[in-house]
């Protein structure tokens, strides 16, 4: 043998044995890495979809919700040890062709259940693709009543439109109100919703007038002004989603109609919106579960804020609450199907029926139609930089500046 050839054999000899070495290295490694760990390193992963808007018009609500779905997956994953949320999120720009693709796409990729959905008309048809791929689909972005007549046995919402009905109704008796102009979508939801509060109002003697609009418009002054010349209310009530309120305020600024108040719905009283349009928002009344500065006695909401300030330097608004409140009771009946062995049998619906649960929202008990009819929303009124709540009376964190406009 000559001593090159010997030389090359000597060295792929050593090259094999500094290989082998750095394999058992790298095993080691491994193993004392996994050793050193937490028990979660151990866990069982719960793969979870979330479908939202993060772009287009309903972008505000999506990101906060998945804001408060990332938290709530947080202290899961720090609080259980034995399980692990895992989480897929897809933006379906509020678009119903691309919530129903997302659905899809997450149930192709192996998610046990889907939490998130924004907007009754994106929620409806990824809903119906989440149950027929057998996926428990829960939320709190949808208020269609004929959203849980559809026989959906995997279905849930925590907030449905009676739980804003009952506030705003509330609020505006509390108010002494006599009159009210009320401008509403004509999308299902918030029709089914105007229609709920005119019918109610109008049977206590109410003066109510109800404008519909599409939800295509952006120019709301001629509505306003049929309102300034002809309604002349005491208080308008708006109907609809983010960038109607701003369209809506926009115009009255400009045409100053002798109100008493502008309320709101979802989406409104929201720390975002004082701080993006101050000049628009400021006294204008609204639904909201959480004041701002936020404050929580419980040890669960203490949990909750000092997670989200954390990670995200700026305090929860109530739309992060709901995705927080409705994913924590997802991922905990998951952990508990998990255990029962019942996870692809229905055993997460199963567990999410089981019994009332105690929420940062309230109780939440869920019916056969996976509806939360414990559910009251809390009124909230924007007073500069602060939300402030005004209803129910033994939640208020302030006192209702009324009257008061934003102009």
């Amino acid at each position: 043998m000559s001593r090159s050839t010997s030389r090359n054999t000597n060295n792929a000899g050593r090259g094999k044995g500094r290989g082998f070495a750095r394999a058992m290295i790298n095993l080691g490694a491994c193993a004392l890495a996994l050793l050193a760990g937490t028990p979660s390193a151990f866990a069982d992963v719960l793969p979870v979809g979330v479908e939202l808007p993060l772009t287009g018009a309903m972008a505000r609500a999506g990101t906060a919700q998945l804001e408060g779905i990332k938290v709530a997956a947080d202290l899961f994953n720090r609080s259980n040890g034995k399980h692990k949320i895992a989480l897929t999120v897809i933006d379906d720009e509020a678009q119903p062709a691309k919530a129903v693709s997302a659905v899809e796409k997450l149930a192709s990729q192996g998610v046990l259940a889907i939490t998130g959905g924004y907007g009754s008309n994106a929620v409806s048809p990824a809903s119906e693709a989440a149950d027929k791929a057998g996926l428990v689909y829960i939320t709190s972005g949808a208020v269609d009543s004929a959203i849980t007549s559809r026989g959906l046995k995997r279905f849930f919402r925590v907030g449905p439109a009676s739980g804003y009905s009952k506030a705003v109704l509330a609020q505006l008796d509390a108010m002494g109100v006599k009159s009210v102009s009320i401008v509403a979508s004509t999308k299902q939801a918030t029709t089914d919703l105007s229609n709920d509060v005119s019918t109610k109002l109008r049977a206590k003697g109410v003066t109510v007038t109800v404008h519909a609009f599409d939800p295509t418009m952006t120019d709301f002054k001629p509505l306003v002004n049929k309102i300034r010349l002809q309604d002349k209310p005491e208080v308008m009530l708006m109907i609809g989603y983010e960038n109607d309120y701003i369209g809506i305020l926009r115009a009255a600024k400009v045409l100053k109609p002798q109100l008493k108040a502008v309320m709101g719905t979802w989406s409104l009283a929201t720390p975002k919106m004082a701080a993006e349009f101050p000049d628009l928002v400021n006294n204008v009344i609204g639904c909201a579960m959480l004041p701002y500065p936020v404050q929580f006695a419980s040890a669960e909401g203490k949990a909750f804020v000092d997670a989200f300030v954390t990670a995200y330097k700026k305090e929860p608004d109530y739309a992060a609450e709901f995705a927080f409140v409705q994913s924590t009771l997802l991922f905990n009946a998951m952990a508990r199907a998990a255990d029962a062995g019942t996870l692809k049998k229905d055993g997460i619906a199963a567990e999410l029926r089981a019994k009332p649960q105690d929420t940062l929202i309230g109780k939440v008990s869920f019916a056969a139609n996976g509806d939360n009819p414990s559910f009251v929303n809390y009124v909230a009124q924007i007073q500069g930089e602060r939300i402030v709540i005004v209803w129910p009376k033994e939640h208020a964190t302030g006192k209702l500046n009324y009257p008061a406009l934003p102009w």
